[in-house]
């Protein structure tokens, strides 16, 4: 009957692997993922088999973690896209999960099956693909979400997961296996009872976590909806009142005709164009990006901020929601380091020309004295107020989702803001 043991512990080496593959995620492609994932695990199961036949259960037991858990867990480290927290909470989910459902099918065997191994082959043959279907089903897609919008944190879950599997492992397996101490079972059945009670909990507050995310960036998305909105309204009444002042601009004019004075009227006309073209808010081709320019052009006026824009950009199609929460966010983060300043050192300037395959895009803007940003760090916020310091972030994230980067930094008394994103030739 140990044909059955021992196609039971084929099973679980190789549905750990389906487990775990369900929540990772490869730097590789799927094709090339699959060819390395099936070359390496499958020479260790062979190995770990192999070793099973020679020196039996109870001591393949005690080497288990030098023999498949030590060599997998460097393996997937080196193909996995997550490195740190997020990779070693993932990792040790699936291999807890599985000593698990191993060390149950173990104990119902011992106790009920007569040491038959048909109870522990039936159960692992069950619970494996249910676990599966419950990862597939309900945790799979907000398990990828939650790793792609939260990078931190993850070492703590990580720690746990790590110390419940090598306390099933030491408890399961030393200094003999533990159906042949009876007197630890109760303990040990306890502790089988307490970690899935753990993971709800853990899996419950990853779930919240999930949603605040969810809302963070819903909110940002209606703010700019609503600065759209606000830059939309305000260029109407700005074009209401050019229009009801254009009689005394008419009367100007026909004054300046009537006495010859040719050279003023050019300059008067000049000038009104010039307004008009700053009251229409026509800053750049795109509308989206426009209303965006209109809307903190007309901020910027109010602290008597000199604003200049050198925006290369036309009517060609563009991701304009993530551009336009870039643009919001970092113009938004410029007019509050203004407030700071005295009116004759506030200035901003945005520059957006395209390069290569890419959108560069360049907010700067003077700050306070003292200020020291390093390349490559993101400062938080000054802001004590609820539903601030996400400005930078969203930036960020932002340029993540369309394949590109941020940068920001300090110099010569200047915050510098480089954002690049992928957007194709123009």
């Amino acid at each position: 009957m140990t044909v059955l043991r021992d196609l039971s512990v084929l099973w679980s080496l190789f549905h750990i692997l389906i487990l775990f593959m369900l929540l990772y995620r490869s730097r590789y492609s799927r094709r090339k993922t699959i060819i390395y994932t099936g070359i390496v695990m499958g020479l260790l199961i062979l190995l770990n088999m192999t070793g099973l036949i020679l020196m039996g259960v109870e001591m393949m037991g005690k080497i288990f973690l030098l023999t498949c858990t030590l060599p997998s867990l460097l393996f997937f480290w080196f193909i996995s896209k997550d490195k740190k927290g997020r990779f070693f909470f993932t990792f040790c989910l699936a291999d807890t999960v599985a000593l698990w459902i191993i060390s149950v099918t173990n104990i119902v065997d011992f106790y009920l099956g007569g040491q038959q191994y048909i109870l522990m082959l039936l159960g692992r043959l069950v619970l494996f693909p249910l676990a599966e279907w419950a990862a597939m089903r309900y945790l799979r897609r907000p398990y990828l979400e939650l790793q792609d919008s939260v990078p931190g944190g993850w070492g703590i879950f990580a720690g746990m997961t790590a110390l419940y599997y090598l306390l099933l492992a030491a408890f399961a397996n030393y200094p003999v296996v533990i159906t042949a101490r009876p007197q630890e079972l109760p303990t040990f059945v306890l502790i089988l009872i307490l970690m899935p009670m753990t993971y709800a909990t853990i899996f419950v507050a990853m779930y919240r976590q999930l949603l605040l995310y969810r809302k963070q960036q819903s909110e940002r998305t209606l703010q700019v909806q609503k600065n759209t909105l606000a830059a939309q309204l305000e260029n109407q009444r700005m074009i209401r009142k050019m229009r009801h002042d254009m009689k005394g601009h008419a009367v100007t004019l026909s004054g300046l005709l009537s006495t010859d004075r040719t050279q003023e009227a050019l300059e008067y006309l000049k000038k009104l164009m010039a307004d008009m073209d700053v009251l229409w808010g026509q800053f750049c081709a795109n509308p989206y990006l426009n209303a965006v320019f209109s809307y903190y052009s007309q901020k910027f006026r109010e602290l008597d901020a000199r604003m200049k824009l050198d925006i290369r950009v036309g009517e060609e199609e563009l991701p304009y929601m993530e551009l336009c929460q870039i643009l919001s966010n970092g113009l938004d983060n410029a007019r509050t380091a203004l407030e700071e300043l005295v009116p004759e050192d506030r200035e901003v300037s945005v520059q957006m020309k395209y390069s290569r395959d890419y959108l560069v895009i360049r907010i700067k803007n003077r700050c306070r004295e003292g200020l020291h940003v390093e390349k490559g760090t993101v400062p938080s916020t000054s802001k004590r107020e609820a539903g601030h310091g996400y400005g930078l972030i969203t930036i960020q994230e932002d340029a993540l989702r369309l394949g590109g980067d941020m940068l920001c930094y300090t110099e010569d008394g200047s915050f510098v803001l480089d954002v690049m994103v992928r957007v194709g030739q123009p």
